[in-house]
């Protein structure tokens, strides 16, 4: 136990003191600073003695083919165009056209008929949806002027177009709309900490091997000392960084609560339940023991520390593909697909599958006690084989040991 606290303390200087984690953690906490203050700092920019100043609207223009129905166009067009100043013209087409192309304008309609029109719009945006909301405000014209024409008054009319629907949702499971996006955060986190931090656990052991300081530190202290030593630290090292980060941004988010009322996907994302947090970083914790012992296994085989991109690239595929699936199933909606099923009981998925799983559908207790049991033990079993590695690989030097002479290696060990 002395020499794993004397590996584990010493492991865990090197990363705090290290200037590209300080860095990387600064960075992040700044961006998030920045982000979260950003509305507030609008807010101030945009007041003028102490009052707010209005954001001016884009305007729209729209010409009607007949003149005298254009207050009900104009008022059918502002109802659905809420964000546009949307404004009646008698121009001709060149007219509009040159007032587009000046910026006095964003887009026109001109209405060819009832139920037909042209826009115009100088660029084209990916995400323009004016075209069928415009679709929205002629069909209300159409219907209204149906009900007019069969004896109804133009109130009576307005107020049939424009009756209120309630309605109520009651999930009796998840919400994934609401889950979304704090597990995707946590798979993605997850995702850059394994590849981050393992590659720096495998290179860590690479270096020490390339330089016979391995040969020395064998002698003095257990191989399971060391492994573990050497990967818990790295945990460690990562959930502070992951600590500081998103704790940082709830305390900027918390400062400037009242300036992100209305945005549903922030809210979403802050207002985590405790118990997902809970299996959060559970999941997060053994699912990065896993890949760090087997990163430090494999740098510890690496003849030189060039070699290191190449032998841990069949690992970081495996993680790679466990990613897609997950990220594929959380798109589709399915989450409960057989694929993540299986996944959710393999060591090198579970971690992200199972966790994906809880999030955003529902999963019987006894699923999740087997999943946990069966990564616990992974962690465990990987963690001593791990250290056998780590043992037998101080004494591979030269050409890239195979896989069967490591094992065979590790059988005698």
């Amino acid at each position: 136990m002395a020499q794993f606290g004397t590996i584990f303390k010493f492991e865990l200087k090197y990363y705090l003191k290290n200037k590209i984690f300080v860095g990387i953690t600064l960075f992040f906490v700044l961006l998030i600073a920045v982000v979260m203050f950003l509305p507030r700092v609008m807010a101030l920019v945009s007041r003028d003695d102490g009052s707010e100043v209005p954001a001016e609207r884009e305007v729209m223009l729209v010409k009607v083919h007949q003149p005298e129905q254009a207050e009900m166009f104009i008022e059918s067009f502002a109802g659905v165009f809420a964000g546009y100043d949307v404004r009646s013209t008698g121009q001709d087409l060149d007219e509009i056209k040159e007032e587009i192309a000046a910026g006095n304008a964003k887009c026109a309609f001109i209405l060819t008929g009832a139920t037909s029109y042209i826009y115009y719009v100088d660029n084209l945006s990916l995400y323009d949806m004016n075209t069928e909301m415009a679709d929205e405000a002629l069909r209300n014209v159409y219907r209204m002027s149906a009900m007019i024409e069969g004896g109804m008054t133009a109130e009576q009319a307005s107020a049939a177009m424009n009756v209120e629907i309630t309605g109520q949702v009651e999930s009796l499971g998840k919400d994934q709309i609401q889950t979304f996006f704090y597990t995707y955060i946590m798979i993605f986190a997850l995702y850059m900490v394994i590849l981050l931090y393992g590659q720096m656990v495998s290179a860590n052991v690479a270096a020490e091997k390339s330089s016979r300081a391995m040969e020395v530190l064998i002698t003095s202290a257990k191989p399971t000392s060391m492994m573990f030593g050497k990967v818990l630290a790295s945990c460690l090292a990562g959930l502070i960084q992951l600590v500081a980060i998103f704790g940082s941004a709830l305390i900027f988010y918390n400062l400037n609560h009242a300036y992100w009322e209305g945005i549903g996907i922030i809210a979403a994302i802050f207002n985590i339940p405790l118990e997902l947090l809970f299996y959060m970083l559970l999941f997060f914790v053994l699912g990065f023991l896993i890949y760090a012992f087997l990163f430090g296994a494999i740098g510890s085989t690496a003849t030189k520390l060039e070699d290191i991109n190449t032998s841990t690239m069949p690992l970081m595929f495996l993680f790679i593909a466990a990613f897609i699936v997950v990220m594929a199933s959380m798109s589709s909606g399915t989450v409960d697909n057989i694929v993540m099923i299986i996944c959710s009981y393999i060591p090198f998925t579970s971690p992200m599958a199972m966790f994906t799983r809880i999030a955003m559908s529902t999963v019987l207790w006894y699923e999740v006690v087997i999943s946990i049991a069966i990564l616990i033990g992974s962690v465990i079993g990987i963690g001593i084989m791990s250290a056998k590695i780590y043992r037998v690989g101080v004494l591979l030097y030269g050409t890239t040991p195979k896989i069967s002479s490591v094992i065979k290696a590790v059988i005698r060990a």
